[in-house]
């Protein structure tokens, strides 16, 4: 597995230009292309979020990437995303326009079709089938650009994670209610990553995010830009940049196990990592998890135990919210209810997912421990 890594160290669009071709030249991605063919890019544009702050993919990288390939006679190209918040026109207009997509009208068309149709999944997957948004369905060729963050639920979003944004609009919640353990939730992510099947993912990490992501966390920059056709085991790197431990990270040990993501075939390929890297800071909802110092069934026995006792909940900081209902309109267990232009947050039915923290645009929801 070629793993492509350049330092890139701003958004200024001729380094990001220069960057991305190489990316593309390493990956060999001129010979899969035909001029006739539908291109889909993919980005991560979890809310409406200026490119000042680092949770969406940033313009640049996708102009980047569009500009390419125009250059190799492709002009069929169409960036589809579902947000977190509603699938419609509207909605995904603004989004479009905050996070600087709409000024992408000159390379690339902004998807207006917010159809969707279920695909039915492999034998032996948990989940039967998936409503996928209509472009990816029709797509030729799928790129994926995501944002390297660190995640409230799963630890860790970039290559993998992205692609839940292929789920249309409110039906995402639908899936957390179906699957509010982390281990199932994260082997339904990897059912939909075998589904989609990306052809290349680059992992926008010019700006990345630390603590509380997808969307309430603090800037990190790394200054760097990676691609890979194998996004499972571009993922475990990833992660052994952010200092985190990949085989602690339920989706991408999963990943591991399944034989998708094989970190012993690495071949780095670009510039070197930088030295000066430091530690990502991680969510507040993820516990320190003492188990590993106790053997064997001792371990488990305290993991089963301590969950209960150190299990984290969302609560809502009266000052900060405004009563705008985005955390209300993503609960999926649907408990969270807006009185006198408050949340309220009952822990009763509560999953842990943190899909309010990851939508409140005001950073209004913090984590709570039940000790």
């Amino acid at each position: 597995m070629i793993q492509s890594i350049y330092q890139v160290s701003d958004y200024q669009q001729e380094k990001v230009n220069a960057a991305v071709a190489k990316i593309l030249e390493d990956q060999e991605i001129a010979k899969d292309l035909k001029p006739e063919m539908k291109v889909v890019i993919k980005p991560n544009l979890i809310m409406a979020k200026p490119t000042t702050t680092p949770a969406t993919t940033h313009p640049a990288v996708v102009r980047a990437v569009a500009l390419w390939l125009r250059e190799k006679g492709i002009t069929n190209i169409t960036l589809a995303e579902s947000s977190g918040g509603p699938y419609f026109a509207e909605y995904m207009k603004n989004v479009y326009k905050v996070c600087g997509m709409s000024e992408l009208s000159d390379v690339l068309t902004l998807n207006m079709d917010f159809s969707s149709n279920p695909v039915p999944s492999p034998q032996g997957f948990k989940n039967h089938s998936f409503n996928i948004i209509t472009p990816i369905i029709e797509a030729d060729y799928i790129i994926d650009i995501c944002k390297l963050k660190t995640h409230g639920m799963t630890g860790l979003s970039a290559g993998i994670k992205n692609l839940f944004g292929v789920i249309p609009g409110l039906e995402k919640p639908q899936l957390h209610y179906m699957w509010p353990g982390l281990e199932d939730f994260s082997n339904m992510l990897l059912e939909i990553a075998q589904i989609v099947k990306p052809n290349l993912t680059i992992i926008d990490a010019i700006d990345a995010m630390e603590g509380n992501g997808p969307t309430g966390g603090t800037s990190h920059p790394l200054g760097l830009l990676f691609g890979a056709r194998d996004f499972y085991t571009q993922d475990y790197f990833a992660a052994t940049v952010m200092k985190l431990d990949p085989m602690k990270i339920a989706m991408v040990r999963q990943a591991v196990e399944k034989g998708l993501a094989k970190p012993e075939e690495i071949e780095l390929k670009g510039d070197p990592l930088p030295e000066n890297l430091t530690p990502f800071k991680i969510p507040d909802t993820m516990s320190l998890d003492f188990s590993s110092m106790l053997p064997g069934p001792l371990g488990k026995l305290f993991a089963k135990f301590a969950g209960k006792i150190l299990k984290s909940y969302p609560k809502v900081e009266p000052e900060k919210c405004v009563g705008c209902g985005k955390c209300a309109e993503s609960c999926p267990q649907q408990i969270i209810k807006i009185k006198n232009k408050k949340a309220v947050f009952p822990k009763k039915g509560c999953i842990s997912c943190f899909c309010c923290q990851e939508m409140c645009p005001l950073k209004a929801i913090s984590v709570k421990k039940a000790l």
